[in-house]
């Protein structure tokens, strides 16, 4: 039988987080961030919709789903950070300060500046991001993929206007190529993730993305729904789950939510650190093959790590049957619970969810992690059907399945 899941506590998790540098995620930064996104005339705050029915059949208190398949109109939330970083630059080399800013303001700013080349890897989304944020603001863009990537993913950044290009490499070594590029050109490097010499834009874009959480905080107290008390987030490099994180630590400083990460089986390079004696960052090579393309990762996020080092309370390294699980509870719901299109790397969380709650090695898990009857969660669906003839085979025909088949079932 094929093995689900493997989990570890992170033994480095810290319950007080005054030793860890939240600043750059306080709720005032990140309302100045929101400030300059909300000033572009398709920003709209996508929904966070309260899946009650889900809720009881899982006999929890509540999961809310924040749906980014609306962000944008780019299927997923990556243009958040691609937005801001890209806009952080162009105000930057004019020698303005952003957040004084509005995003047409910024269009008759780029006027007056030599045209500047964007460039960045990407499993699909976050190239996407950063070409519809380059083209918007009149730059250009180059966005490499890594070996494997889909056509159609390909296809719909090259409709954003960039050049675009599939390698014959993975998504860690598509990286360090793009900062080569980069270098020898002038061109500007669009990543979230860091390394030494290399930190400001991925925390400018790290700070886009702790937009979404600020949203959920809003909804949440608008909806008149409690805090969560758990937090499932997806870490790919980890600069999402991290700014996340931050945001949610620092919204809610006398009772943090826990947080949880969650990533493919063959890119587990959280999972594999947090089980280090030391916490020493562990990298994960080879071909990182794996239906969730946006989490297809080997290598943290050097500053990310260090964040969710001491906020995460555990990781989870799932199978691809998990996130196609999710992606099937999703868009198939219970009663008047909102429908959701979820990709395969947007609906991880509650396959996860979903496979704690109605499995016997889940049940134990529950209990280390304090989740019963009276646990609030937190999830994001952080892209739609990214990939929409992939999205079919596993919604409708059923590829990788997590049951046993009929005939194993009437034995």
């Amino acid at each position: 039988m094929t093995k689900h899941l493997r989990w570890t506590l992170n033994r480095f998790h810290s319950k007080s987080s005054i030793n860890t540098n939240l600043l750059p995620f306080q709720l005032q930064t990140i309302n100045q961030v929101k400030s300059f996104l909300r000033t572009h005339p398709t920003y709209q705050e996508t929904p966070l919709y309260s899946l009650k029915n889900l809720a009881t059949h899982l006999n929890i208190s509540n999961i809310a789903v924040k749906d980014e398949s609306f962000r944008f109109g780019l299927n997923a939330f990556k243009g958040m950070g691609g937005l801001y970083a890209i806009g952080r630059v162009i105000a930057e080399r004019a020698g303005l300060n952003l957040h004084s800013l509005t995003f047409d303001q910024l269009l008759e700013v780029q006027k007056n500046l030599e045209q500047m080349t964007f460039i960045t890897a990407t499993d699909g989304n976050h190239g996407r991001g950063v070409a519809w944020a380059a083209s918007k603001l009149g730059q250009k863009s180059l966005i490499f993929l890594p070996k494997g990537s889909s056509l159609s993913r390909m296809q719909s950044i090259e409709q954003e206007g960039a050049e675009v290009q599939i390698t014959d490499m993975n998504y860690d070594d598509t990286v360090r190529m793009c900062s080569n590029l980069a270098k020898e050109n002038n061109w500007i490097l669009v990543q979230d993730t860091s390394w030494k010499g290399y930190d400001e834009i991925p925390l400018w874009i790290m700070q886009g993305y702790s937009v979404i959480a600020s949203e959920m905080t809003e909804q949440l107290h608008r909806e008149q729904m409690e805090p969560p008390t758990h937090v499932i987030l997806q870490a790919g490099v980890g600069s999402f789950a991290a700014s996340m994180a931050a945001y949610f630590t620092n919204a809610y400083p006398e009772t943090p939510p826990q947080i949880i990460l969650v990533e493919p089986g063959a890119a587990d390079c959280f999972f594999r650190s947090f089980t280090t004696h030391d916490g020493h960052m562990e990298q994960v090579k080879g071909d990182l093959a794996t239906i969730m393309a946006g989490l297809s990762c080997g290598v943290p996020n050097p500053y990310a790590y260090q964040l969710l080092k001491k906020l995460a309370v555990a990781t989870f390294s799932c199978a691809d049957s998990l996130s196609a699980l999710g992606m099937r509870v999703l868009g198939n719901p219970i009663g008047d619970d909102q429908r959701t299109v979820s990709g395969e790397s947007g609906s991880i969380p509650i396959g996860l969810l979903y496979y704690l709650r109605t499995t016997e090695e889940g049940a134990e898990i529950c209990n280390a992690l304090s989740i019963d009857e009276n646990s609030r969660f937190l999830c994001v669906s952080t892209e739609g059907d990214t990939d929409p003839s992939f999205y079919r085979d596993i919604v409708w025909k059923g590829y990788y399945s997590n049951l046993p088949a009929y005939s194993e079932i009437i034995k």
